[in-house]
């Protein structure tokens, strides 16, 4: 009996011992093969970013632990672009995979404005959901809500992003530089309370409304221009607004309700695929931090903004590493735009800039298509099927669709997302080539486009103006035409276009015909 028992019991642990082996070569073979299951997909947005401002990029004295590791362990890409140098634009790109200046109404979105998304519209989230993702996004949205109209803040607040793929949100509505300082959930304010509605205007609600301009003295935080109509926790907005007062948050909380949301959402969705659109305030204006972050850096809020934001990221990680997803999440790091310093708040970002260049090598910055206000970081990070590297590889923000539908396996339709690129191969191989060319704008009013056939830009200036050359909304006339060769000359400071008509006139014919 012990004899046929220890038998019993080694064959037993042989077939467990050869099992384990199969499911760890099956593991193995995952990793190469890409037949792992569909990862979880996180885009992490900033807002204002420069590509100088973080120390993965050459920031010296502005610490960014945890952005830094995902560069180290991921790719730090070097040629990676938003679609605009402006908020919204940018982010119905990424969202729908469509240049915005093929889209009505794209510039920057006034807080009551309707959805800039026509409803129905494919989107990233769309299509993963499609393929069995859970999606939801957490954070500033700043591309309008309701319908023609505008948002019906005291009811259903719809089309939104419930319409466009989205199980799921949590929502800033617009910027909050712009009223009404309230959060949206799915598709309603929450915490409103109805015997106190809540009204959004244009124009002052009444003569004793107090403004940025007639109670200034009473600001913990002055304005420099333009920000000066309701005030809301001693900081005034653009925009008017009364009510809701139970339903408003504290500026120096909002990085911590975006990380407690998303780290509810994750753990509620760790079992199925997720899509995840984290979009961070930081370091938008009004740059009020939380009180731990404050003086956290020589360079002021607009510093102190982007050691917050590392935390921000820092808690998503620690989340992913506690819900065991880590391995399997690709995390990409982007920003809407490049960085801008006086954006209508006296809050010290001139003054304390130091030696510390938000835009590393590039000229520019917000509001304009010179490499400064397009060219941001841009980070992606998947353990299991990424290999460390720096990437010089041209990706954008707009290519986010057509490249995560490829690697969840998404079908997208033929009139979808039709400016995305998948660049899929450029996250999984390192000899994989990125695009070829790329198409960028400023807010789309203005007509100002910059367009980049390998080492060569192109910059179109119909309005012949630039905003923000040097950091600042300070006006700079251009020429019609600029080229410039970016592997000689990254700060875009020589003017080619006489030199190199050859090549000018070849490019300002395909930039035409890409953006009609």
């Amino acid at each position: 009996m012990r004899t046929a028992f220890l038998s019993g019991a080694f064959w037993i642990l042989a077939i467990c011992i050869v099992s384990c082996r199969l499911d760890l070569q099956a593991q193995e073979a995952g990793k190469t093969s890409g037949t792992l299951a569909p990862p979880n997909i996180i885009v992490i947005l900033a807002d204002d970013l420069g590509y100088g401002d973080l120390g993965c990029y050459g920031a010296k004295t502005i610490p960014t632990p945890n952005i830094d590791l995902l560069a180290a362990e991921g790719i730090r890409f070097t040629s990676g672009y938003c679609s605009a140098s402006t908020c919204t634009p940018t982010r119905y790109s990424l969202l729908t995979g469509r240049y915005a200046f093929r889209q009505k109404g794209t510039g920057v979105a006034p807080p009551n404005s309707p959805s800039i998304i026509p409803a129905g519209t494919p989107t990233v989230a769309s299509l993963l959901k499609s393929s069995g993702y859970h999606t939801a996004v957490i954070g500033k949205w700043h591309l309008g809500l309701g319908g023609p109209g505008g948002p019906d803040w005291n009811g259903a607040i719809r089309p939104g992003p419930l319409d466009f793929g989205f199980d799921d949100c949590f929502l800033m509505p617009t910027t909050n530089d712009r009223v009404p300082q309230v959060f949206v959930k799915n598709d309603r304010v929450l915490g409103l309370d109805p015997a106190d509605p809540l009204w959004v205007g244009e124009t002052k609600p009444s003569e004793d409304h107090p403004t940025g301009l007639t109670h200034r003295s009473s600001l913990k935080m002055n304005w420099s221009h333009g920000h000066n109509a309701t005030i809301h926790n001693g900081i005034s907005r653009i925009g008017f607004y009364t009510g809701g007062t139970q339903a408003r948050f504290r500026d120096e909380d909002l990085s911590d309700h975006w990380a407690g949301q998303a780290d509810s959402w994750i753990r509620s969705h760790r079992d199925k695929p997720f899509f995840l659109y984290f979009c961070s305030h930081a370091l938008h204006v009004p740059r009020v931090v939380h009180e731990r972050f404050a003086g956290a850096t020589p360079h002021g809020p607009r510093g102190d903004a982007i050691v917050e934001l590392d935390w921000s990221v820092g808690a998503l990680l620690k989340t992913l590493k506690e819900c065991n997803l880590d391995e399997n999440t690709l995390v990409m790091v982007c920003s809407d735009n490049g960085p801008v310093l006086d954006d209508g708040y006296e809050d010290r970002a001139i003054e304390a800039l130091g030696d510390h260049d938000p835009n590393g090598p590039y000229r520019g910055g917000k509001y304009n298509v010179f490499e400064g206000g397009v060219r941001t970081p841009m980070i992606a990070w998947w353990p299991s099927k990424i290999t460390p590297r720096v990437s010089d590889e041209v990706i954008c923000t707009i290519d986010y669709p057509r490249t995560f539908a490829a690697i969840a396996g998404a079908q997208v339709p033929p009139e979808a997302c039709t400016d995305s690129v998948d660049v899929s191969r450029v996250l999984l191989d390192p000899t994989a080539k990125g695009r070829s060319s790329l198409v960028v704008q400023d807010n789309g009013q203005s007509g100002n486009y910059g367009y980049r056939e390998g080492k060569w830009k192109l910059i179109r200036s119909d309005s012949q103006r630039a905003s923000n050359v040097e950091l600042r909304l300070t006006p700079t006339m251009l020429p019609k035409y600029q080229l410039f060769d970016l592997e000689s000359d990254p700060g875009e400071t020589r003017n080619l276009i006489e030199q190199r008509r050859e090549i000018a006139d070849g490019m300002i014919e395909r930039l035409q015909m890409a953006i009609h």
